[in-house]
């Protein structure tokens, strides 16, 4: 378990504080596992066989859950900034738990498939290199980023509050610094009659 070791940026100190602790609280429904589930199962058709995932911002393991269904045997870890939620996220034994801030975060190996989801939107824009070069160094074979997307970069006020979600293109960034190629990408639409997602755009890179 990896603690928690201070922030440097105001993203950080939100997420970790209150407005954080209420986000735990409101996001619990049960079929948010299984539009994961459903999710899942798409990008994991193309990226075959895993034996390791890593989740950067993984909140009280929504995400890791819907893995462990799909992969039972497969090693899942999450990094997750919050302690209330890595409080339930580190309940899970299944999941390897480290209580730390992504920028702060340094894994002891690497998986064969790192990702984020609804967590680079939320992050310091000026911080991202930090955060992508963590990412790939992190991974053995791929990276997936479900986000939301724009062409270029956007600031969204969220909740009331200005400077807490910024919109991008989080993978072509990393396509154009970084030896990776698109292997495949999607949208899950917040209509979606079976499997509704919040209008994210999924990228699943390779490094080469």
């Amino acid at each position: 378990m990896t603690e928690a070791r201070g922030y440097t940026t105001e993203q950080e100190r939100f997420w970790a504080g209150e407005f954080g602790d209420h986000y735990v609280r409101r996001n619990r429904d049960a079929a948010l596992v299984t539009a994961n589930v459903a999710l899942f199962r798409r990008i994991l058709e193309t990226t075959g066989p895993l034996e390791s995932i890593l989740e950067l911002g993984a909140n009280i393991g929504l995400n890791l859950k819907a893995l462990h269904e799909l992969l039972p045997e497969v090693r899942l870890a999450g990094v997750e900034i919050n302690r209330e939620a890595w409080s339930e996220l580190s309940a899970m034994p299944f999941v390897e738990a480290h209580h730390a801030s992504i920028l702060d975060f340094e894994a002891d190996g690497r998986f064969d498939l790192v990702f984020t989801k609804g967590v680079l939107i939320h992050m310091a824009p000026e911080r991202l290199e930090q955060v992508y070069a963590t990412m790939i160094e992190s991974s053995r074979r791929y990276v997936c980023l479900a986000e939301y997307y724009n062409p270029t970069p956007v600031e969204v006020p969220y909740r009331g509050h200005e400077r807490r979600l910024f919109k991008r293109d989080f993978a072509g960034e990393i396509l154009e610094r970084w030896p990776v190629e698109l292997v495949d990408y999607g949208f899950v639409y917040r209509r979606d009659p079976h499997h509704p997602q919040d209008d994210l755009t999924w990228f699943l890179l390779e490094k080469r």
